[in-house]
Parts: structure tokens; sequence; C-alpha cells
């Protein structure tokens, strides 16, 4: 009979400290964002972030394992940054899951790094910062009328929109931050060769030509929001049915 396995997650292990570290997880975790936001995921390594904190690799190995366990805490930070509103019956339900929704959408951007390990992060739903939030995205829910298990499911198909939509806009940004251009730039350099592309499909042509004066941060901000409300319509019809049935 072979003995279990531990699953590999700084949520599963414990941390066995013997003495009072130099270093604390929290510094530890808040530069390693730093150093993510400056420059990417790519430059993220155990010895990279020791040297910026003028300590060796094996302080670092006191609070984490390995830099796999490094990123499942960099996105638990982070996700410490969106904002969740308090729960509220009624119409204001819609309100408030919008503000969350806008919320994590500025997170993935202010933090274009997510985009390429959110999908390979291990037990994020094990960190704090994640459980805090989706606790209280659940409140908003049940306070809705909402059974729990369906709120559970109405919050999962906003955060798969929210993350799917938020990841597309920040590899976009990425490719354009690459250029040395800003977005408005790389659009009009673009221009040309996408017109040229679009030409023999009559209706991107007509669309192209429609949004040509339009900024691409407007067209982005402008698709989101459409896509949100029209998730929020279907789960407000949703619930018409769910308090019908109950009544």
């Amino acid at each position: 009979m072979t003995s279990k396995q531990p699953i590999p997650s700084v949520w599963t292990r414990q941390n066995r400290e013997r003495e009072q570290p130099a270093l604390s997880r929290g510094q530890i975790v808040a530069e390693a964002v730093r150093l993510l936001d400056a420059e990417g995921v790519e430059a993220l390594s155990m010895r990279r972030l020791g040297a910026r904190l003028n300590a060796g690799a094996t302080s670092l190995y006191r609070h984490v394992a390995n830099r796999d366990e490094l990123i499942e805490l960099v996105v638990d930070e982070v996700y410490g940054e969106i904002e969740v509103p308090e729960a509220a019956g009624g119409e204001g339900w819609r309100e408030a899951v919008a503000t969350c929704a806008h919320s994590v959408r500025a997170m993935i951007l202010r933090h274009p790094w997510t985009a390429s390990v959110l999908g390979q992060v291990g037990l994020s739903y094990l960190g704090p910062h994640v459980m805090r939030l989706n606790d209280r995205m659940l409140a908003l829910f049940e306070a809705a009328g909402f059974p729990l298990a369906e709120a559970d499911q109405a919050l999962s198909s906003v955060f798969a929109y929210v993350i799917g939509m938020g990841i597309s806009e920040a590899a976009w940004l990425a490719m354009v931050a690459r250029s040395g251009q800003d977005e408005q730039e790389w659009q009009e350099n673009l221009r040309p060769t996408a017109e040229r592309a679009a030409q023999p499909y009559e209706r991107l042509h007509e669309q192209f030509v429609s949004q040509q004066a339009q900024h691409p941060r407007q067209a982005r901000d402008e698709k989101f929001h459409y896509g949100l409300e029209r998730l929020l319509d279907g789960l407000s019809a949703r619930l018409a049915r769910v308090e019908s049935a109950g009544g």
C-alpha cells in the first residue's frame, strides 16, 4: 500500500519556522508583486527576488518551498485589492456585483502578469483573500434571493466572464507595451494593415470603419460593460423565476 503524497501548495503545508526570520512573508510577497509589475512573470525567480530584498534565496525558503508557492501567494495578495460592497437585497445586489466585477478587471489590468498565471496557480481558492472575496460575493447573491448552491453558480459565471475578459485585455496591453507605443499609437499604426485584412468581409469592414475614431480604451470599456450587463440581465431573469417558484 503506497502512502499518500501531500498536495504541493503553500496552503497545504505547515509553516515550520524555528526562529524569528529576518524577512517576513508579507515583505517577500510585497516585493514579488513589485517585481512582477515592473518586469513580468518571466523575471520572477527566488534568486532574483532574494537579491532585491538583500537576502539569500535560503531566507525565502523559510516561507515558500519553491517558485510555484510564491506565485500562489502573490495571486492571493492581489486578490486582496478587490472591492466587495456590503450585501444588499432588492435591486442593490446588481450594482454591488457590478462594482466587484469592475474591481476584478481593474486589478488584472494593474497587474497584467496575472494573465499568464491565473490558469495555473494551483490551489488559489484556499488563499485567505480569495476565500474572503468568494464568501462576500456569495453573500451578495444570497441577499439578492439566490439559494446558496445557485449563488455559487452565479458567482462562478460572473468570475468566468470577468477573468476571461480581463486576461484578454491584459495580454493585448502587454503586447502593446512591448512595442514601446501607447495604445492609440499602436492602433493608428496597425490601421492600414487591419483595414486591408477586413476589406473582403463586408460586416467586419463596416464595423472596422465605424470604430476608427473611437479610442481603444473606450472600446474596451464599452465591450466589458456590455457583456457584464447582459450577464446580469440573465441572472436577474433567473432570480425572478426563483422568486416566482418560491412564492
